[in-house]
């Protein structure tokens, strides 16, 4: 689906910039969360995290019901789905960020620690999958 990947390429790059030229702030998803749940005082207000975070709600049941149902698969357990999503946090506080705000934001203003973080993500992503299907987890 390269077409659909690109158009949502664009619209994540147009909405980054809009909030970095809107607001000084950088569209790091795990820190707008943070602020929405009112775990961080810095960032964004806590309406503008809300506003951020129900527009990626909005945005992903408008492409449902325009475009395609969107598919998804789930790990067979629940307990490993709450697992990876701790992990998944942690992960977030422990490298100052998360994809969204290292990949796309730091990337393109050229940050050393965002492009380390970046290659940490790609890298962990590639073992956690080839780890996992020989283990017979593929899902």
């Amino acid at each position: 689906m390269p077409f659909e990947g690109l158009i949502g390429g664009l619209l994540i790059g147009l909405a980054a910039a809009l909030l970095l030229l809107g607001s000084g702030r950088i569209a790091g998803i795990s820190g707008i969360a943070a602020r929405a749940l009112s775990l961080s005082q810095s960032g964004i207000s806590a309406s503008s995290a809300w506003m951020f975070m129900g527009g990626l709600l909005l945005g992903a049941i408008a492409v449902h019901f325009l475009i395609s149902p969107i598919e998804s698969s789930f790990p067979p357990s629940n307990a490993l789905l709450i697992f990876g999503g701790l992990l998944v946090g942690f992960g977030t506080r422990l490298g100052s960020g998360c994809t969204s705000g290292h990949g796309v934001c730091g990337m393109s203003r050229f940050s050393r620690r965002s492009f380390v973080a970046t290659l940490t993500f790609i890298a962990s992503g590639i073992t956690t999958v080839a780890l996992a299907n020989e283990a017979g987890w593929a899902w």
